[in-house]
């Protein structure tokens, strides 16, 4: 399951190079943690969060078949700010 969440965020971003995934597993259930570039966050998760929640059903059809439950956790951004790219506002 891990590989067909990998596939399907690196066809959306813009940088596939740093998608993270990573993947637990516990009883019946798998667990999986995505980050992705700041850049591409806003484009994973989509309009009112619509990109987001396709690719989650997607995985919970795969992970039913299997008899498994799963979950997709998107933890953020690979990179955060530095604080010089970042305005005062005043």
């Amino acid at each position: 399951m891990r590989e067909l969440v990998e596939y399907l965020v690196k066809s959306l971003v813009d940088h596939p190079e740093d998608v993270v995934l990573a993947e637990t597993h516990e009883d019946n259930a798998v667990a999986l943690e995505l980050r992705v570039a700041a850049d591409d966050l806003g484009k994973l998760i989509g309009k009112h969060g619509n990109t987001i929640n396709a690719i989650r059903n997607v995985l919970q059809a795969a992970a039913t078949s299997r008899k498994l439950r799963a979950k997709l956790e998107v933890i953020g951004a690979t990179e955060l700010p530095s604080t010089a790219d970042l305005e005062t506002v005043q």
